[in-house]
């Protein structure tokens, strides 16, 4: 749906834009630095594959000593052989290497809170009103000590 006004400018709702998503990052990159100081270290990720094609992996950034975790997933047939936890180590030990001391992620209570538990994160918070009666759980990690 676009909305035009003659006396200025276009409003615009479609699909998905990847050239706004990554404008957008920039532009908040940007104002992110000059509010704090600290520059974006940028995103990194954690892969496994066999024959099969990808066990699982992990998608990450690092921005002013923090670690976010985006994305994590391990295939169905892999998840009792320990590469959820090998992934995410990977991930933890990469962050220190940038620098972080600390890690944050966010899991559906039908996800995998209770294996990010497991792993030393904390519960912080959670957003309520998930399809089907469930939350976003957000959890914390410091990387010191750990």
């Amino acid at each position: 749906m676009t909305t035009d006004d003659d006396a200025g400018p276009t409003l615009t709702t479609g699909d998905g834009d990847t050239e706004l998503d990554k404008r957008l990052g920039e532009e908040l990159d940007a104002f992110n630095a000059a509010a704090t100081g600290a520059a974006d270290q940028g995103a990194f990720s954690v892969k496994v594959s066999d024959e099969a094609g990808l066990v699982g992996g992990l998608s990450a950034w690092t921005w002013g000593g923090l670690c976010g975790i985006e994305l994590l997933w391990v295939r169905d047939d892999s998840r009792r052989g320990g590469w959820g936890s090998r992934i995410l180590r990977a991930a933890e030990a990469e962050a220190r290497r940038r620098g972080c001391d600390r890690v944050a992620v966010s899991s559906f209570t039908f996800q995998a809170p209770g294996f990010c538990e497991r792993h030393g994160y904390a519960e912080t918070g959670r957003t309520l009103g998930i399809p089907g009666g469930h939350a976003d759980v957000h959890l914390f990690k410091s990387l010191t000590g750990a």
